[in-house]
């Protein structure tokens, strides 16, 4: 089991100071990963303030040597799969091939995608994502790249400089479960992040459901490579009882969240006492 640590893109965590220094801090304390959101409103009428995930991920690169770092999540369709290969692979570089790119359909569709008059079509966005995600692979390898989907079209370009992760970071898929077609995308990559729920996130899930997912998963791989089980929640710091049954369950790593309904999700200080404490003992 490895353990990351996982912070929204506003409030107090889009000061991208503070996020180099939560990154430090982890790392220090023996964490494994550090994961942002992707979002640009989130729910449009809070008003909150976001950073951008690719600049908060910059800041944490150049403050650490060995974490992992990475999106959790990007919503592919909101973004054009160029200019997002580019991001990724100058963060790969830069980190020395420590990315882990997180994809989904991202939401609050209505906020995110419909208050700037994109498709809030859901299948229409899964198109886009499947589109992106084949081109994002390709594009990452620095090959020449000639595509013409229903979706997106290239022409004859290589994109430079390759990622120097070969042939490309790892792609983790998330998705609510029990829904099946997010996790048959999933087992077509790297690693599965489910949800089991709206309003799930920070909440663990139940051995039962982890147990079922990783079965069903498995049985849609294509290929015989690692593959991460992703479910976190929040944990005190020795979590035996927690996260133990969910390893045996079949998960792999730990993130460790804040409540989606907590009034502490997007502060500092709460965030970094956590961190501070190091990794849940199992």
């Amino acid at each position: 089991m490895r353990f990351s640590i996982n912070v929204p893109n506003f409030g107090d965590f889009a000061d991208v100071r503070a996020l180099a220094r939560v990154a430090a801090a982890a790392e220090e304390a023996g964490w494994d990963a550090l994961f942002v959101w992707d979002h640009v409103v989130h729910v449009k009428a809070e008003r909150k303030t976001f950073a951008d995930p690719w600049m908060l991920l910059t800041a944490a690169a150049l403050a650490t040597s060995r974490i992992k770092l990475g999106t959790l999540v990007t919503p592919v369709a909101r973004r054009r799969p160029q200019q997002l290969a580019r991001q990724v692979a100058t963060l790969d570089v830069l980190s020395g091939g420590r990315v882990i790119f997180g994809a989904g359909l991202g939401g609050p569709v209505a906020d995110e995608f419909g208050a700037f008059g994109e498709t809030t079509d859901k299948t229409v966005l899964a198109e886009r994502l499947d589109e992106g995600l084949g081109l994002l692979a390709r594009y990452w390898t620095g090959e020449p790249v000639t595509h013409h989907g229903p979706h997106y079209q290239v022409d004859d370009v290589a994109l430079l400089p390759a990622t120097v992760q070969r042939p490309r970071p790892p792609v983790w898929v998330a998705g609510f479960w029990p829904n099946r077609r997010p996790m048959r995308r999933a087992a077509r990559w790297d690693g599965a992040v489910p949800l089991f729920g709206p309003g799930s996130h920070g909440y663990a899930p139940s051995p039962e459901d982890v147990r079922e997912l990783t079965g069903y998963v498995h049985r849609h791989r294509e290929g015989d490579g690692p593959f991460e089980i992703v479910v976190g929640g929040t944990s005190p710091a020795d979590a035996r009882d927690l996260i133990g049954p969910l390893a045996d369950a079949g998960a792999t790593w730990w993130d460790e969240r804040q409540w989606l309904d907590s009034d502490d999700i997007d502060k500092y200080d709460p965030v970094m006492r956590r961190i501070e404490q190091g990794p849940p003992n199992i």
